[in-house]
């Protein structure tokens, strides 16, 4: 099947759930186990089938299959929110005394995980001062256990060469794990350039409606942890499961099974079956969304960039930004929805602008149906200093709109309307 006919169809038969033409919402905490044989079977991980919904449960079954299919990967796992599945991606593989290195301008939520929460765990997170595969490669060392990166970072828009950094990755026998929120598979498949693990926040562009949170692990089954020699958490007997070991029993799917097996089951950190439905509903339109919210945003991205009030645009899609031959490469479709801006006047005209607008509407999400205006330097990214907001490309003037699907007209009249209160 192609894409779009995935979107509608992977991971669901109506046969196996009473003929039923949507994916039935199962909202139920335990399943019968039907024999004392099969129960044991199932907690030895022999056999497949569902035990508790902390673990596993049929709609989630569902989004999980859809999106394994979508990005290219042998098996996904949902969690309950995007944070829940980044932060699981790593424990699935590194450990106290260990380390990672990411690229700088990440989400301001996964900055702060990776350099305060992982750090009380004794994760180091060693950050690439640049984009540059070089400054990647000066960070990694004996410790280092994955690379970690987004590509069309939130809310920088920034794209590292995934292809380049995956061969780095691999050469020092690490996996690249890549964070795919902004693009969604529609736009761009990581793995199809040498990722090894995709990460998504579901609750932005996947839902699409601002209705469910959620977050999803999708592992390609293309690295090869036994011959990496670094990761005994799935090369090595696993004493919870009778000596268990992944790579030798699950092959390919060793990574997302063990991270089923025990980070979800230990953490309980599962989604909601009822915010899966609604995933999987908002991903029906996939292709449609992505189609206007990438063609909005560069009409927008080309109107504020011809604004006397606008200091400096960053849509990767405009032939002048310094991202667009891997825009070209990576996400020929175009570059999502978000469109990074500076607003002439600082804090001060950013607050008259926010107070001026009609249509979007002021808060941290994105990829909504809706148009949104985040205000970075004093939301999202609020909790980090000065330095690292620098880091991250955040001022006193940023702007982060993620355009929805309002006509376009309506939305250029108000952003207007809004810059010219902003500089009274």
């Amino acid at each position: 099947m192609k894409f779009d006919t995935k979107l509608l169809h992977s991971g669901f038969n109506p046969k196996e759930h009473n003929m039923s033409i949507n994916v039935p919402i199962y909202p139920t905490t335990a399943f019968d186990f039907g024999s004392v044989q099969r129960g044991a079977d199932l907690f030895d991980l022999k056999c497949e089938g569902d035990i508790y919904t902390r673990l596993s449960n049929p709609t989630n079954n569902i989004l999980e299959k859809r999106i394994a299919e979508l990005e290219g990967g042998v098996g996904a796992l949902s969690f309950s929110s995007g944070q829940a599945a980044t932060t699981a991606a790593i424990l699935n593989i590194t450990s106290c005394n260990q380390e990672i290195v990411a690229s700088s301008t990440l989400y301001g939520g996964t900055c702060n995980l990776f350099s305060s929460t992982f750090k009380k765990l004794g994760i180091n997170v060693r950050f690439s001062k640049t984009d540059e595969i070089e400054d990647f490669e000066k960070l990694i060392n004996d410790k280092t256990r994955c690379i970690f990166i987004e590509l069309l970072s939130n809310p920088a828009l920034n794209i590292i060469d995934i292809e380049k950094l995956a061969q780095l990755a691999h050469n020092n026998n690490i996996p690249l794990i890549v964070d795919n929120t902004i693009p969604t598979p529609y736009l761009c498949n990581p793995i199809e350039w040498g990722a090894d693990i995709v990460v998504h926040s579901t609750t932005k562009y996947l839902s699409g409606h601002g209705n469910a949170m959620g977050g999803i692990i999708v592992d390609s089954g293309k690295f090869d942890w036994e011959k990496a020699g670094k990761f005994p958490e799935l090369t090595k007997p696993d004493e919870s499961y009778h000596g268990i070991v992944y790579s030798e029993t699950f092959k390919e799917s060793a990574y997302i099974v063990k991270a089923r097996a025990q980070l979800i089951r230990d953490l309980g950190s599962c989604p909601s079956p009822f915010n899966s439905y609604l995933t999987i509903s908002g991903l029906e339109t996939l292709s449609l969304r992505m189609q206007k919210h990438c063609e909005s945003a560069l009409k927008v991205a080309k109107y504020l960039n011809n604004n006397k009030y606008i200091s400096w645009v960053n849509y990767p899609m405009l032939e002048d930004n310094k991202y667009y031959k891997l825009a070209k490469k990576y996400t020929p479709r175009g570059c999502s929805s978000i469109v990074g801006f500076g607003l002439v006047g600082g804090a001060k005209a950013g607050v008259k602008f926010i107070e001026a607008l009609k249509i979007p509407i002021f808060t941290t999400n994105i990829g909504d149906t809706r148009s949104i205006i985040t205000y970075p330097y004093i939301t999202t990214h609020r909790q980090l200093n000065e330095t690292q907001m620098k880091a991250c490309g955040i001022g006193d003037d940023t702007m982060r709109f993620s355009v929805g699907l309002e006509d376009i007209d309506d939305i250029i009249e108000d952003l207007d309307n809004a810059i010219r209160e902003s500089q009274k």
